[in-house]
Parts: structure tokens; sequence; C-alpha cells
């Protein structure tokens, strides 16, 4: 079996050598493939790519129409038999791949699955648990009708089979904070995704992210995506508070430092 991760990456060399290092240092009964396109990275970051003289790394620095339009371009150069997509400030646990290779063995039937994910600082230090420990009960209760709702599905702990994701479709170059959601929206109409019970990735925070910054709009957009799926007025109702209880959480997290 054959996993790529497609990486989009601009200015994020400070973290880049660390994804680099989680991607490439995973081992198990795989063949690796790692696709990173840069976004014309000022800051040192071809040269790191360059440096790394890995057979199992493609990379490209050029410019590009944001975050959506760089993943899209990866996933065309993709070709590995299970997709992931971790962004350049982020990180794979160990054994991560390995277990998403064993899972994918194990469950032909399944397109696409999801894993856990923790959330850390700057310094790889774990923050939000809160947060972490909501979303993975979350997951726990996995349906359709919940993703309408809230999203419980951690972008870097995400995988699926590459004709699954060729039919879904490329993501929404038009969306700057909720592409994901959209894309998981559009999977999970097809086929609920097999939930795996372990930890996968790190997600990063940090002042630079745009995680890090602008919740309210980020939310905002979820919603406009959500939108598009809702089957009543109902539904529409409760994603919308959802969404103001979230974002008036995160305010609270961000004074307390939490």
């Amino acid at each position: 079996m054959k996993i790529s991760i497609v990486t989009p990456s601009y200015n994020q060399a400070p973290y880049l050598r660390q994804t680099m290092a989680s991607i490439l240092g995973q081992t198990g009964d795989f063949e690796l493939q790692w696709v990173v396109i840069d976004g014309g990275s000022s800051d040192g970051t071809v040269d790191l790519l360059r440096a790394a003289k890995d057979p199992r790394l493609t990379w490209v620095s050029e410019k590009d129409a944001g975050q959506s339009d760089a993943v899209n371009k990866g996933l065309a150069r993709a070709d590995g038999d299970v997709i992931g997509w971790l962004n350049s400030d982020d990180l794979y646990t160990p054994g991560a791949l390995a277990a998403v290779g064993a899972a994918f063995a194990e469950h032909p039937g399944i397109a696409w699955l999801a894993g856990r994910c923790a959330i850390i600082d700057e310094q790889n230090r774990p923050i939000r648990r809160s947060v972490t420990r909501y979303k993975n009960e979350q997951l726990k209760r996995y349906s359709y009708r919940r993703l309408l709702v809230e999203n419980p599905l951690s972008q870097p702990a995400v995988f699926w089979r590459r004709p699954f994701g060729e039919h879904v479709g490329k993501l929404d170059v038009s969306l700057h904070h909720a592409m994901d959601y959209d894309l998981r929206l559009r999977m999970a109409r097809r086929m609920d995704p097999f939930v795996l019970p372990r930890t996968l990735a790190l997600f990063r925070i940090h002042p630079a992210s745009k995680s890090g910054t602008q919740t309210a709009e980020r939310f905002a957009e979820q919603y406009q995506v959500a939108s598009r799926h809702f089957p009543d007025q109902g539904t529409r109702m409760r994603h919308w508070l959802n969404n103001q209880k979230i974002v008036w959480a995160y305010r609270a997290l961000g004074v307390l430092g939490r």
C-alpha cells in the first residue's frame, strides 16, 4: 500500500522541519510519498526542502491562489492508494501512518477514516485539552446529522482512498477557512467514515496560524458551507446556535490562556 501526504506551505520554515521529521520518520508496511506545494516562500523553506534529498519527497515552490489551490495541486500529483493532508505546522504521531495503512488493509470496504487529534502550541506543548476531549467524545458518536451541526473531524487526522477522493472532487478554492469541512461533508454524504480510536496527529495553534486568529470568521464560513447541505430549518438553527457557543468558548479560552 502506498500512502501519499500532501502538505501546502508558505513561509512556515520554523515549523516545517518538525513536520518533515514527523512524516519522513514514519515506518511500517507501506510506501510513502510526500508532496509539498510551497507558495513561493522567502524564509528558507526552499533551502530546507532542497537539502532533504529524500526520494519520497517531491516539491514545487511557486505562487499559488491560496491554501485550497495548493492542496488541489498536491492532490493532482499524489498517486498513493491512500491520501492524507498535513499542513506545514502540524505533526503526525509516531506510528500514525502504519495504523492508517493497517486500518485500510483490514477493512477493504471503507473509503475514508477519521482518527483523533490533539492540539499543541509553538513549543509542542499540549493545549486546549478540554477541546480535544470534547471532540474525541463527539467523534465516538459520529453521525452525518451531527456533522451538519458541528465538526468533530480534525483535518490532519483524516485519510481517504484516492479513487474516492477523486470522485468527491477538489477543494473549493473560494473557501479560506472551511474548505476541509466542505470536503468532509461531501465525503460523508456518500459514506460514513471509519472512526479509528487513536491519536494520529497534532494540530498546532500559534499566533500566525489561521486557526489561532479569526475564530468568528472561521465559524461564519463553516456555517455558509453547512448551509449547502442542511435538510431542514431546524438543523440550520442548531448549527448556528452551536457556532455561537463555540465562538464564545474559544474567546473564553483565549482570555484564560488555556
